[in-house]
């Protein structure tokens, strides 16, 4: 259940929240994301960085790409990211250099959340880009995702262990 109320931020996370159910259905970290432009969605994908073995496979960073491509321009100014978990220092840091206009995410990620938790590089008076950010968007279905997928891989470990 989403308590946000708006709309369309709501409608928007739930399209990143299927990606993240993409995810998860290939044993992948359900994490997903999608890059809305104009209102309309240009990207969206899911984790890989075990099925590619790529460490950059993160979702938001491959969305960022995409919407790259789908403007040929690589400055994403008038983009929107909508993620399910904070995005960490390196989705963060592209997000800066991409020039994104606003990032919306789900849950916050105390073990590496860039803009806000542990870092703000979105805010950073230093860097020559500022971007807005929305935090807590859906945040509990998000964070259910992710408790749930880790507690199932604690119990399958403990099966094969027992």
């Amino acid at each position: 259940m989403c308590v946000m109320t708006d709309l369309t931020d709501i409608t928007f996370m739930q399209m990143a929240i299927e990606q993240a159910k993409l995810a998860e259905q290939i044993g992948e970290v359900p994490i997903g994301a999608v890059v809305v432009f104009g209102g309309e969605v240009i990207a969206a994908a899911h984790n890989r960085r075990e099925i590619d073995k790529d460490a950059s496979a993160h979702a938001e960073f491959t969305a960022l790409l995409e919407a790259m491509r789908k403007l040929d321009r690589w400055r994403l100014t008038g983009c929107t990211v909508y993620v399910t978990l904070e995005p960490c220092l390196m989705c963060a840091g592209l997000m800066h250099q991409s020039r994104i206009d606003r990032c919306v995410y789900g849950a916050p990620d105390p073990k590496a959340g860039a803009l806000g938790t542990l870092y703000s590089i979105h805010s950073d008076e230093r860097l020559n880009h500022r971007f807005e950010v929305t935090a807590g968007v859906c945040e509990e279905q998000c964070a259910m995702l992710l408790s749930e997928f880790f507690a199932s891989l604690r119990t399958k470990r403990k099966t094969k262990e027992g």
